[in-house]
C-alpha cells in the first residue's frame, strides 16, 4: 500500500478485525487517509500499541517495545523504566501509521509528552468515563461545566469523544512543568468541579467510594501514562473513532461517544476539517483557579 513516500506491505489484508467484517486493509486505508490530520496529534509521542492479532473478538494485548523485524525507517525513542529502557515507536509519518495497522495495532496510545522532553508534558487530560451508557448525558453536562471552569482558569479547553464510553477534555500547556505539577493542577480543577456538583461528581479513585457518581479521572497525567489520541480507532464493534468536537456539539442530544466510526469520520473531516487543528497554538500556563 502506498503510504506517503513509502510502499508498506499489508500481510493478510482480508483478515477481519471487527465482527462486521472490517479488515486489516480497511484499517490500514483509514490510517493512511486520516494521517494528514492525525499526525500532528501523535508526532514524536511514544506509542503503546494495542494489538489484536485475532481481531477484537479475541483477547488483545498491549506492546510497548517495537516489534522484532520492524523496518529500519520506523523511528523510535528509548524511554527509561525501572531496570532499563523501553524502545517505543514514534508515528511521525503516514507510513508508520499504516505499518502499525499491519501489526494489528487498532489503537496507538500516546504519551502526553514528546520524545525530546519526556519529563515535560504539553497537555492535561480529564477523562470523563461513565460506568453505564445511560450516563452519557451526565458526561456531556460535566464536559461543558469543566470547559467553562477551565476558561475561567485562563485555559483554552478542547473536547473529544473517546470512541468508547465517554469524553476527554484536554488543555494544551507550555512545556514548563513536570508531571507532578501537571497532575496536581488537573486534580485541583477536578476537585473544584466536584465541589460544585457533589451529588453527581467525584474524584474518589476507589469505586466503592464513588456512590454512583461520575469519576473525574486525572490519571492520564502521570509519568509514562498514555491516552487515546485524536482519530484513533477503538477495538469495539462498529470500529468507532476518537473524534475531536466543536464545543456546541458537546451539548447535542444526538451526540454519542461512538457516533463517528472508521466508515464515516472521513466524510466529517472532508466537510468540517479538524476541530483541533489549532490546539498546539493554544498552549498556555497551568489552570489558575481564583
Amino acid at each position: 500500500m502506498l503510504a506517503g513516500r513509502r510502499n508498506v506491505r499489508i500481510t493478510h489484508p482480508d483478515k477481519a478485525l471487527f465482527p462486521d467484517g472490517t479488515t486489516k486493509a480497511d484499517l490500514a486505508e483509514y490510517y493512511r487517509d486520516v494521517a494528514p490530520v492525525m499526525l500532528p496529534h501523535v508526532r514524536d509521542r511514544p506509542i503503546s500499541m494495542q494489538r489484536f492479532n485475532g481481531g477484537i473478538e479475541r483477547p488483545g494485548f498491549f506492546q510497548k517495545d517495537i516489534p522484532k523485524g520492524a523496518p529500519e525507517w520506523v523511528p523510535t525513542v528509548r524511554v527509561p523504566k525501572k531496570g532499563g529502557t523501553v524502545e517505543h515507536v514514534l508515528a511521525n509519518e503516514t507510513a508508520t501509521l499504516v505499518w502499525l495497522a499491519n501489526q494489528n495495532c487498532i489503537t496507538p496510545h500516546v504519551f502526553t509528552a514528546r520524545a525530546d522532553r519526556l519529563d515535560r508534558p504539553d497537555r492535561i487530560i480529564w477523562d470523563l468515563d461513565p460506568s453505564g451508557a445511560d450516563e452519557f448525558p451526565l458526561v456531556q453536562r460535566t464536559a461543558l461545566a469543566l470547559g467553562a471552569l477551565l476558561r475561567e482558569a485562563g485555559c483554552e479547553p478542547f473536547a473529544m469523544t473517546t470512541g468508547s464510553r465517554g469524553i476527554h477534555v484536554v488543555v494544551p500547556i507550555r512545556r514548563r512543568y513536570g508531571f507532578d505539577a501537571v497532575r496536581d493542577a488537573a486534580l485541583a480543577v477536578a476537585d473544584a468541579l466536584a465541589e460544585q456538583h457533589p451529588d453527581e461528581l467525584t474524584t474518589a479513585f476507589r469505586k466503592e467510594k464513588r456512590g454512583g457518581r461520575l469519576f473525574l479521572d486525572v490519571n492520564r497525567n502521570g509519568r509514562a501514562q498514555t491516552a487515546v489520541p485524536a482519530y484513533a480507532v477503538r477495538p469495539r464493534p462498529g470500529a468507532p473513532v476518537a473524534t475531536p468536537l466543536h464545543w456546541p456539539e458537546v451539548d447535542d442530544d444526538a451526540l454519542r461517544p461512538d457516533r463517528w466510526t472508521l466508515a464515516n469520520v472521513r466524510d466529517r473531516l472532508d466537510a468540517e476539517g479538524d476541530p483541533w487543528a489549532h490546539l498546539p497554538r493554544a498552549a498556555g500556563p497551568l489552570p489558575r483557579l481564583g
